[in-house]
């Protein structure tokens, strides 16, 4: 079969329902909360190493911020996932939304924990929990590149 049959042949890519002028909203809102995880556990190994007040403060705003963000990422993932059957017949998808959901929880209950007095907010409880939000959204994040770069999923063809 020629090149151009198969082309012809294959159907098109899992589309994004949530978006904006063609644009999926979840792999915009995604970086956010990432970015904001991975600073709280940078500033909460510098409060480790330091006890300056200033990096818990950072660490507990950061987790805020991350979990108000992941949530509305979460929300607008959720809305492609539900809406696609393409998209949850897919293995990599299950993964990715279970280990969100695994990481905004540890993230929220992160959270709670740094709104306690700052040393006992980050050592050793907070700083273990932040360490394992960037460990599961490194699985997540690895699951969610498996859908688009491997499955194609909100690529336009």
């Amino acid at each position: 079969m020629s090149q151009a049959a198969q082309a012809g042949s294959r159907t098109s890519n899992p589309d994004s329902t949530a978006r904006i002028a063609m644009h999926p909203i979840h792999p915009m809102l995604v970086p956010f909360p990432i970015v904001c995880f991975v600073g709280a556990l940078i500033s909460d190994i510098a409060y480790w190493q330091t006890a300056q007040m200033m990096w818990a403060d950072f660490s507990a705003w950061l987790l805020f911020a991350g979990v108000v963000l992941g949530v509305l990422a979460a929300i607008a993932g959720l809305i492609d996932f539900l809406a696609s059957r393409r998209i949850r017949e897919l293995a990599p998808a299950w993964l990715h939304m279970a280990g969100n959901v695994v990481v905004l929880l540890l993230a929220l209950f992160n959270s709670f924990i740094h709104s306690r007095d700052a040393w006992t907010s980050v050592v050793p409880v907070g700083l273990v929990l932040s360490a394992l939000t960037v460990l599961v959204m490194l699985f997540t994040g690895w699951m969610g590149w498996e859908m688009v770069y491997r499955r194609h999923v909100g690529v336009a063809d």
